[in-house]
């Protein structure tokens, strides 16, 4: 609960960023058009801050409830107009015109997420290299062959620098095919071939960790439980810890790897622990109790040490990866495409039951994300906040009535039917809008509830 004020700006800083944005969109469009615009708003509800600017005195506000936002134009069928200004209502531009407006918005999420790629690309970060570690016994990574410590260097023939662009490209054939190939390089420089079979990933709908259910995970050195480095003033100096000092036993339990004692570490915060320890041929015993510190939102344990290194400790584990200026725009675009029609392709499914409802998260794990991935760095945060814009872009574009795309299908039948539907149907339209979306607003508030309490 103490992060809770740090996840909540985190949330309320995308939110707010990515409103502002959307509604951006729809205004310069209007203006662009010539249509006049009544008021600006973030949030819903009632207004809570104005203020009236420019030659056309449009309101810009803040409302009560901030999960979204409108842009008010003058409009025939919203209110008397007067007389002088009825070439500047919405309702009498071509139909053109109304859907370029319309579409801004959506539009300009996906021009925000080209520009957070873009300016992180260029930015660059810290990424995990494609180091794969041992699968568990009968996962499709077993059967396919793959080894401990191999590196990924292409999928079906395309380059793979990160541990991120293992998962995306994974994912992304694991939606539409098969299987695929991993062109693979041991410790050795052995290359070689693995043809990977992907049905598993889509498994019970989608749900979880797909890379798990293949079998593919991160590299971790089989390292023996011998202490390095210590903390000054930590908790294991303080116990009597030196450098050198080899744990055989935690509270009776044998640790066969510095693995197992992290995690043992890790889930006794404040609680103590009794240490078995080797020194130079001698045997003791001293008891530990781990501080306890927030990580990712979690509550963990730490002693102050490091392992002791090793050929594998300092085998290059991570790498940084950064790109000029026009090759970080053309990898944003290709990154905004991607991720665009990935989520378009996972929606399809999710109609077809192919991809289960409890994918579907709404505000709360919006900004649990949000504020785990501002901890673990501003390249992290860009990308999220990149990711939701394209999310947010792709929602208001489909042809549900009340959103975006509800109203450019309204315009392309009006362009086939050469006259404007009645307001009667799209009055019912709205209606059906209404109800499809709150239908969807409940299963995300649901799966955020479920995901909160179950965990």
């Amino acid at each position: 609960m103490t992060d809770l004020p740090f996840y909540l700006a985190a949330f309320a800083l995308v939110l707010g960023v990515l409103i502002v944005f959307h509604e951006l969109g729809h205004y310069l469009a209007a203006r662009w058009c010539g249509v006049k615009v009544l008021r600006f708003s973030v949030g819903f509800g009632n207004v809570i801050w104005q203020r009236r600017l420019g030659r056309d005195q449009t309101e810009w506000a803040v409302s009560l409830f901030p999960l979204g936002g409108y842009v008010k134009m003058l409009d025939e069928r919203e209110g008397d107009v007067p007389p002088e200004d009825a070439h500047r209502a919405f309702n009498r531009q071509s139909v053109g015109k109304r859907s370029l407006i319309v579409a801004a918005g959506p539009l300009a999420n996906f021009l925000l997420a080209i520009l957070l790629y873009w300016a992180i690309f260029i930015y660059g970060s810290q990424e995990l290299l494609p180091i794969v570690g041992q699968p568990p016994t009968g996962s499709p990574a077993a059967m396919a062959s793959l080894q401990s410590g191999e590196q990924v260097r292409r999928i079906d023939g395309q380059p793979v620098a990160t541990w991120n662009d293992l998962r995306w490209q994974v994912l992304q054939k694991a939606a539409g095919q098969e299987s695929t190939e991993l062109e693979v390089i041991n410790a050795q420089g052995d290359i070689a071939v693995r043809r990977l079979y992907l049905a598993a990933a889509g498994e019970e709908g989608w749900e979880g960790d797909a890379l798990e259910r293949l079998g593919l995970r991160f590299y971790r050195p089989d390292l023996p439980a011998v202490i390095g480095k210590l903390v000054a003033g930590g908790p294991g100096e303080l116990a009597g810890l030196q450098a050198g000092d080899h744990v055989l036993a935690i509270d009776g339990k044998k640790i066969d790897s510095w693995h197992e004692l992290v995690v043992i570490i890790r889930e006794a915060g404040g609680r103590s622990l009794h240490f078995d320890v080797e020194r130079d041929g001698r045997n003791f015993a001293v008891d530990i109790v781990p501080d306890e510190i927030s990580e990712r939102g979690q509550r963990i344990g730490r002693i102050g040490v490091a392992v002791a290194e090793t050929a594998e400790t300092r085998r290059e584990l991570r790498t940084f990866v950064s790109y000029g200026f026009f090759e970080a725009g053309g990898k944003a675009l290709e990154e905004t495409w991607d991720k665009s029609v990935f989520s378009l392709v996972m929606l399809g499914k999710m109609l077809t039951g192919e991809v289960s409802w409890k994918n579907l998260s709404g505000p709360v794990t919006i900004a649990d994300y949000a504020g785990q991935s501002a901890k673990l760095g501003i390249d992290y945060y860009v990308k999220f906040m990149a990711l939701v814009s394209i999310s947010l872009g792709v929602l208001n574009l489909l042809p549900i009535p009340v959103l975006d795309g509800g109203h450019l299908m309204y315009h392309m039948i009006e362009v086939v039917r050469r006259k404007p539907l009645s307001e009667r149907a799209m009055a019912i339209g709205q209606q059906l809008g209404l109800a499809i979306l709150f239908t969807l607003m409940a299963f995300a508030f649901f799966n955020d509830l479920n995901r909160l309490f179950g965990g």
